[in-house]
């Protein structure tokens, strides 16, 4: 009541709102320029889930000259050359990107049986998943085929099909081959031969299926962190209806020249400011992480939180009756690409993320750290440790290129008296221990633990992994 009082006071004739106190300054002088950071970097929060998705696409059509329906796909446990979030080594990959503004697409899955199964998600342009394939999915693992329709499609429907109405007109498929019991990686290989995509219109004749292996091709998938994010922001939103939601961001890209229907031409001034503010976004991505709340952490004595960092509603959209979650969204999209439609209480794999060691301090670069594996891990089928660049969340290049050690590798390990294993992380491996260590060649890492098949005994925390302890 003070302030009130003093206006008042002042000149009695003065409104009581309306505008800032008595005496005060802006604190910017420059408003355009500070308008487009604003915008800028809201932008690149708002944008991450789409941006991650659609580096893939750019990746691989600047690598191989990629065309839309071809399918490409890891002869291979993937390696650094694969540089995207937190890839997996164990299984090989599988990739396919569409475009529904041509055509309905068909995707023919194989059903699972003795001699492998296709696992994976189909998802839109802001990396939501609007299908699960295999034993996950709508055919349950006896295979079919599934079409794939625009928004706003209103043909019928051919039968036989497992219909989904697509969110978005570009889609991007990504499936891992599981290696069946009994078999090998080179069966899983074999087996991603039985997966064709196609165009409706081809369905009465489908024309021969283009698969290309891109194990030894270097594929830049990772977002960019420079000016050059608005220029995938242009390409993304071109391409697709926009979202009622996303309206007031349309506006917002407005200010910065991006427009859907309109050249893209930004000033060299505008340019910068994208420059900064993507740069600015990346930093606070990582402080976000240095800083994580400590309810996302899976074991509340322990410094692992999963990978798939869910909504309240264990989905991946953050969509709630009154408000879109922005930050989390965008810091699931940081570290991590395709994820389920829903995580359930019995997930087929758990991934979990050190974020800190026994002592709760980040892990650093330049540093040797390690972790004790029990004998008996509570897995139904293996168990991997990868390490990441916390910078990238990609896989670290090094001279050995190794990134993961598993529960395939522990004969050729040294193993403790328990039958248990101590691995290593760091730049330079204790000697003798080389077969036990997973180098990081200067690089800040964050190691994950994958559960392939957890327990009970994982699922309802009984069993507690050892933090990882600074060695030197």
């Amino acid at each position: 009541m003070a302030l009130l009082n003093s206006a008042i006071a002042q000149d009695g004739k003065e409104p009581l709102s309306g505008q800032p106190p008595a005496g005060s300054k802006a604190s910017i002088t420059d408003f355009e320029s500070q308008i487009k950071y604003q915008r800028a970097f809201e932008a690149m929060i708002w944008s991450m889930p789409m941006a991650a998705g659609y580096g893939y696409r750019r990746g691989v059509v600047e690598s191989i000259g990629y065309k839309d329906n071809d399918i490409v796909y890891m002869s291979g446990g993937a390696t650094p050359l694969m540089e995207t979030a937190t890839s997996n080594s164990t299984t090989p990959y599988i990739a396919a990107f569409v475009d529904l503004r041509k055509n309905p697409v068909i995707l023919e899955i194989p059903p699972a049986s003795k001699n492998g199964s296709i696992y994976g998600q189909v998802t839109d342009a802001w990396q939501v998943t609007i299908a699960d394939i295999g034993p996950s999915g709508e055919d349950k693992g006896k295979g079919g085929k599934y079409l794939f329709t625009p928004p706003g499609y209103d043909k019928p429907i051919p039968p036989g099909y497992f219909h989904v109405a697509s969110t978005s007109n570009r889609l991007f498929f990504a499936f891992r081959s599981i290696v069946a019991p009994g078999k090998t990686e080179k069966d899983a290989i074999a087996y991603i031969r039985n997966l064709k995509v196609y165009n409706l219109d081809q369905a009465a004749n489908p024309p021969k299926q283009n698969y290309v292996d891109i194990l030894k091709v270097r594929i830049p998938a990772l977002p960019y962190y420079d000016e050059r994010a608005f220029k995938d922001i242009y390409d993304v939103i071109n391409a697709e209806p926009v979202r009622e939601q996303d309206k007031v961001m349309m506006g917002m890209l407005k200010t910065l020249g991006i427009e859907k229907g309109k050249p893209y031409n930004p000033d060299e001034k505008t340019l910068k400011i994208m420059r900064q503010a993507a740069i600015d976004a990346w930093y606070y991505m990582q402080h976000w992480f240095d800083n994580m709340p400590k309810d996302k952490y899976y074991w509340s004595d322990r410094h692992y939180a999963s990978l798939l960092m869910t909504d309240e509603n264990k989905t991946f959209t953050w969509v709630y009756p009154n408000y879109i979650d922005l930050v989390p969204r965008a810091a699931q999209s940081f570290w991590c690409t395709n994820v389920p439609k829903k995580l359930s209480d019995d997930p087929a794999t758990q991934y979990m993320m050190a974020m800190a060691d026994k002592e709760g301090n980040p892990l650093q670069a330049g540093k040797l750290y390690k972790i004790d594996i029990p004998a008996k891990m509570p897995v139904k089928q293996f168990w991997a440790l990868t390490v990441y660049d916390h910078a990238t969340m990609a896989f670290i290049y090094s001279d050995s290129n190794r990134t993961t050690l598993s529960s395939y590798d522990v004969d050729k390990m040294k193993k403790n008296a328990d039958g248990g294993v101590t691995l290593y992380v760091g730049p330079k491996a204790p000697k003798g221990l080389e077969s036990n260590w997973i180098p990081t060649a200067g690089k800040r890492p964050i190691p994950a633990i994958r559960f392939y098949g957890p327990t009970e005994e994982f699922n309802n925390k009984t069993f507690k992994l050892s933090d990882f302890e600074l060695v030197n």
